[in-house]
C-alpha cells in the first residue's frame, strides 16, 4: 500500500533530550521531499506543542504546532466530554496549561477536602511524598484519576528515568481502583492524528522505540508499526515478546529512524 502518511514518536525516536538523532533531520526531509503527510504524538508532558514544535525545529526539523498532538490535548477533551466544569487537580512536571483551554485548574495545596477529578501528568519533582500521599488517599475515596499517559520510563542523555506509570502500579494494586489513562497507548491519540491528516489508520505508518506503547498499540488501529532501536527499544524486551508465537509482533523493526526512507523506499 502507498504511504498516506507518517506518525511519529518524538522522544528516542527523532530527539533525545531535544538533540536528534543521527539520520533525524534526512528522513523528515525525505518524507517531505515527497509531500508525505507528517504527525507527531507524543506521552511528554514537560512542554506544551508550540514548545515541541519549537525545540524540534531548533533541531533542524520543521515541525508545526498544529502538527504536533500532546498527552495534555487528549486530555482536555477527555475531561471535557466527560467532566465538564470540574475542578481538576494537576500534577505534571512542566506548565502545559496553554494545550488545555477551558479546563479549570486548582493548585494541589488548595483543596480543602477532595477534587472532582485528578490528572496526572508528567513524573518530576512535583510527584512528591506527600502529594502522592494525597493522591493515593483521594483514589480509595473514588476520586476518578486521570493518567495522560502510563509510561513507565523515558529516556533523557543521562540515563533512563521512572515516570507515572510506575506509580500508578502501585497506586492501583493496593487501592483496588483504576485510573483512566488517555495517552499512549489508548487508541484516541492514534485515530485523531490519522483524522488530523484526512487519512484512514490503515494508510500510516507509525514509528516508535516502544514496542507497547507506540508500535502494537498503533496497529491495533490499523496502522502499519515500524518499531525503531533507538531510545527506549531494548533487545530483550522484544526476543521475550517474539517468543510468544500468540502475540501480535511489530510489522518491521529497523535500527533507527534513519533507515526509515530505505523501508519506504523513498531513496
Amino acid at each position: 500500500m502507498a504511504v498516506g502518511g507518517v506518525l511519529f514518536d518524538i522522544d528516542g525516536v527523532l530527539v533525545t533530550s531535544w538533540r536528534p538523532l543521527p539520520g533525524a533531520v534526512e528522513a523528515l526531509r525525505a518524507l517531505a521531499d515527497r509531500r508525505i503527510a507528517c504527525s507527531y504524538l507524543t506521552n511528554t508532558t514537560t512542554r506544551t506543542r508550540a514548545q515541541i514544535a519549537e525545540g524540534m525545529s531548533e533541531a533542524g526539523m520543521n515541525v508545526r504546532p498544529d502538527e504536533v498532538i500532546t498527552a495534555a490535548v487528549l486530555t482536555a477533551d477527555y475531561v471535557r466530554a466527560h467532566f465538564p466544569g470540574a475542578h481538576c487537580v494537576l500534577v505534571n512536571s512542566g506548565d502545559i496549561t496553554e494545550d488545555m483551554p477551558g479546563i479549570h485548574i486548582v493548585d494541589v495545596a488548595d483543596v480543602d477536602g477532595a477534587p472532582d477529578v485528578v490528572l496526572l501528568g508528567g513524573a518530576g519533582p512535583e510527584f512528591s511524598h506527600l502529594t502522592l500521599s494525597r493522591i493515593y488517599e483521594w483514589m480509595t475515596r473514588d476520586v476518578p484519576i486521570i493518567a495522560m499517559h502510563r509510561s513507565t520510563a523515558w529516556n533523557t542523555a543521562d540515563g533512563l528515568r521512572i515516570d507515572t506509570g510506575m506509580y500508578l502500579i502501585g497506586m492501583e494494586e493496593t487501592s483496588g481502583r483504576k485510573a483512566v489513562a488517555v495517552g499512549k497507548p489508548a487508541p484516541a491519540g492514534f485515530e485523531v492524528a490519522a483524522a488530523r491528516l484526512g487519512l484512514d489508520p490503515e494508510e500510516m505508518y507509525m514509528v516508535g522505540d516502544d514496542l507497547n506503547n507506540d508500535v502494537l498499540a498503533a496497529q491495533v488501529v490499523g496502522m502499519t508499526g515500524v518499531l525503531v532501536r533507538t531510545g527506549k527499544f531494548r533487545q530483550d524486551t522484544l526476543n521475550r515478546w517474539a517468543a510468544d508465537e500468540f502475540a501480535m509482533q511489530p510489522s518491521h523493526v529497523i535500527d533507527s529512524v534513519a533507515d526509515l526512507p530505505g523501508l519506504l523506499d523513498l531513496q
